[in-house]
């Protein structure tokens, strides 16, 4: 995954609360075999109200998702990461993720932003009002912050997630980092031993 360090542009509001996987991610589109893709089926369902948030072309090219209390619950697939990256989205803001679905987030570089209840609410309804707000979200200072709207808010992140974000490493990523002593260990261990060959 890339390395995120800051996280800075224009959101979407996602007014619902308990937005759950399903709802994310509809089932039809876990039959792919690959990771790519599954943008076109982010929320799939609502985006056939050409009401939907998503479907306002002011929301264009917007990076950061600002969705409602408890966002993610539901099952544990990792597809709902998926989808709400390959559309575009670098960051979701909640008062509150499900459990699963926030380490599913920092393991594909998806940065998930808990603020207060309060600081969401002005949030959603100053995104609502101007789609052009500017939001920042540092990784480094462990904020997020929206200059206009004069909101700044610390959100929960601990060192080793953090340090997984700032260096872009997947769990592969994570193994890679002892490479010299898994080779070290596969050049020495007994013949007798199973092999990868």
């Amino acid at each position: 995954m890339k390395p995120v360090t800051v996280v800075s542009g224009r959101g979407v509001p996602l007014d619902r609360s308990d937005v759950d996987t399903d709802q994310i991610i509809p089932s039809d589109w876990l039959k792919r075999v690959e990771r790519t893709g599954f943008g076109a089926g982010l929320f799939a369902e609502w985006r056939d109200d050409r009401d939907f948030v998503l479907n306002h072309p002011h929301h264009a090219g917007a990076n950061i998702l600002v969705a409602g209390n408890n966002f993610g619950t539901g099952s544990s697939r990792e597809h709902a990461v998926w989808a709400l990256l390959d559309y575009g989205f670098e960051a979701v803001v909640s008062s509150k993720f499900a459990d699963i679905f926030r380490n599913n987030c920092t393991k594909q570089g998806l940065v998930p932003v808990q603020v207060p209840p309060a600081f969401l609410r002005t949030l959603l309804d100053g995104v609502a009002a101007d789609p052009t707000l500017e939001i920042t979200v540092d990784l480094s200072r462990r904020t997020i912050e929206v200059p206009a709207l004069g909101l700044s808010s610390p959100f929960p992140l601990d060192d080793f997630t953090r340090e997984r974000l700032v260096n872009g490493w997947d769990d592969i990523g994570l193994t890679l980092r002892h490479a010299e002593e898994i080779d070290r260990y596969e050049a020495e261990r007994s013949p007798w031993l199973p092999t990868s060959a």
